[in-house]
């Protein structure tokens, strides 16, 4: 299927579908499980584009590069710069918004010929965006909010990113199958940026309209995980005992820390509750899914690949053109799976020659 066409997740949009109901809802998740859990093997991304502008610099501002998908984003983008021939400064927000503030200012100083937001809300940085819109600095993005591809009005050539939807409703259906139809959920989520919103959101009604009950909605900001996740998760095992049987999460960052809470209330890794992340694929969760470890699922985003994308997409719009239209897809990751499409170097990479579809369009 080609994924060439402008989405849009909003809340809006989620409560407009609320009313729709599964006449079969196992056989009907079962189906969303199975199609994004086979390989992704074809191409379906952009084959016609501008040759690579040369001699650019970039900027690469990082949400916080302890995140391990924001991480391998801006690993990709280096990668894909080293190859369309530009050179690329990274610059950490470090998980706060102060920390992101004096990178934005710091690198609007550096007058680049593009800048790259990867992994924070653009709404957050308004001024700042302003700033670069004024200084006619393209700027594209990864997970800057809910809307994919261009974004007028933050000022976003392209906003990059599988659809956050149906992540979220794949991560919502592997719970539910898993449950038998009868899973009691905890969701976690971050009100800080929009689209965990949007995330969190599509995962309570996609469970709910299946049959399931959600205990919790969980808003927790997802830089203090490693403050908040040990204390909060063994009070919600106080709270819910055993009618807890799955976790959904808008980021496996928020399962980096739950491990130690869970084993100390005698659980194996393997028993309820069962992790499930709608969201990126982190190095840390694939170890955790390989080692039957307080973790089954991902569904992970193909980082390196988007990181190869925002660079074509700023070489387009150096070049005049407009955004490529591509959705990149995402891929359900389980232990039965994990050898395939990078697996085993803890990473979603699809094996569908993307590097030389865009070296071949930038004629490199």
């Amino acid at each position: 299927m080609k994924r060439r066409f402008f989405l849009q997740a909003t809340t809006g949009l989620l409560i407009l579908c609320a009313g729709q109901a599964y006449a079969d809802p196992m056989a009907d998740a079962k189906a969303v499980v199975e199609k994004y859990a086979t390989p992704v093997t074809k191409w379906d991304g952009p084959t016609t584009g501008p040759k690579a502008q040369a001699g650019k610099t970039i900027v690469v501002l990082a949400g916080d590069l302890k995140n391990g998908g924001i991480l391998g984003v801006s690993n990709g983008v280096e990668e894909a710069a080293k190859a369309i021939g530009w050179q690329v400064k990274v610059l950490d927000g470090a998980g706060s918004i102060g920390g992101r503030t004096a990178a934005f200012g710091q690198a609007i100083a550096l007058q680049p010929a593009g800048i790259i937001i990867d992994g924070f809300d653009a709404v957050e940085q308004a001024p700042a965006l302003e700033q670069a819109k004024a200084a006619k600095i393209p700027l594209v993005a990864w997970h800057a909010g809910p809307v994919i591809g261009p974004d007028d009005k933050n000022g976003l050539f392209a906003n990059v990113s599988t659809d956050a939807m149906e992540v979220s409703k794949a991560a919502a259906d592997w719970a539910f199958v898993d449950a038998k139809g009868k899973p009691g959920v905890i969701i976690f989520t971050d009100s800080t940026y929009a689209i965990a919103i949007a995330k969190a959101d599509k995962m309570k009604q996609e469970i709910e309209r299946l049959g399931g009950k959600v205990l919790e909605y969980v808003d927790t900001p997802i830089a203090e995980t490693s403050q908040r996740m040990p204390q909060l998760t063994t009070s919600l095992l106080q709270k819910y005992g055993d009618s807890w049987t799955h976790s959904l999460a808008i980021n496996d960052l928020y399962f980096d820390f739950m491990g130690p809470s869970l084993a100390s209330a005698g659980k194996s890794g393997t028993d309820a509750p069962i992790n499930v992340a709608a969201g990126d694929g982190s190095q840390s969760a694939y170890e955790r899914i390989r080692a039957g470890q307080f973790q089954k699922v991902t569904v992970a985003e193909p980082l390196n690949l988007q990181g190869w994308q925002l660079v074509d997409e700023l070489n387009r719009a150096f070049s005049g053109e407009k955004w490529s239209g591509y959705l990149s897809p995402l891929h359900v990751v389980t232990a039965d799976n994990i050898q395939s499409d990078g697996g085993p170097k803890n990473t979603f990479d699809p094996d569908n020659g993307y590097k030389d579809q865009y070296k071949k369009i930038w004629g490199k």
